[in-house]
């Protein structure tokens, strides 16, 4: 009974998630020049693990997480030849275990950060998060220090794939942080832009994006949980 049960929710999830998914791609398709290139990235942040597998299943390759111990949960979890990325804020203290679970850690923000990183994984593949709106809460490095953070890392051995942001919520200084990303990126001769959420990914594929980070959209209304690392 308990088994029949699982699968008929699993069942039911499965087929809610792709109706999403199919929503997001249209998204995609109507605001992207490129819409192919443009890669979805399942945000299972308080999302349980069957969601993750439900992403799999669909043929979503590429997840996100953006607490350290559901990143190293979920992925031991799952066997799966799935791409981790580390959306969080990086925590010196919690560096080592990142790497340990994550294939790229997409919000490189400071020097200390790069350093750690070359010194614990040489050619750890990284992207280097813009911040644009200058608020002392918002993870990312100010849009005159990225060349630095870039030519560091490159430097010392890293991959740098690409740069993230997380732009305003208002709706024109959010486009216009995309479009600076973007050039940015083709400055630096990176090819991936990590631009895009739920609310504002037509805004992000517009400007460029390679690389759209989705949770909501995907799966549906986060559900609260417990203390998280």
């Amino acid at each position: 009974m308990t088994t029949s049960r699982v699968f008929s929710v699993n069942d039911e999830l499965r087929s809610r998630v792709a109706a999403n998914l199919a929503v997001l791609r249209e998204r995609v398709a109507a605001a992207s020049p490129w819409p192919d290139r443009v890669r979805v990235v399942a945000v299972s942040k308080t999302f349980d693990v069957t969601y993750v597998e439900v992403a799999i299943s669909l043929g979503l390759d590429t997840l996100g997480e953006n607490y350290v111990d559901e990143l190293c949960e979920k992925r031991r979890a799952t066997s799966s030849t799935a791409r981790w990325h580390y959306l969080g804020a990086l925590q010196s203290n919690k560096i080592a275990r990142v790497l340990a679970c994550a294939d790229v850690l997409g919000s490189v923000s400071r020097e200390k950060e790069v350093r750690a990183i070359a010194r614990l994984r040489p050619g750890a593949v990284i992207d280097v998060q813009v911040d644009f709106t200058g608020a002392a809460q918002r993870n990312g490095a100010p849009r005159d220090e990225v060349g630095t953070l870039v030519t560091l890392a490159r430097e010392l051995g890293l991959v740098v794939r690409g740069l993230m942001t997380v732009a305003s919520p208002d709706p024109r200084a959010g486009e216009a942080a995309f479009r600076a990303t973007s050039a940015l990126a083709d400055q630096l001769e990176l090819p991936e832009r990590s631009m895009g959420m739920s609310d504002d990914l037509e805004a992000a594929c517009r400007a460029g994006s390679t690389e759209i980070r989705v949770g909501r959209a995907l799966f549906g209304p986060r559900v609260p949980v417990g203390r998280l690392a």
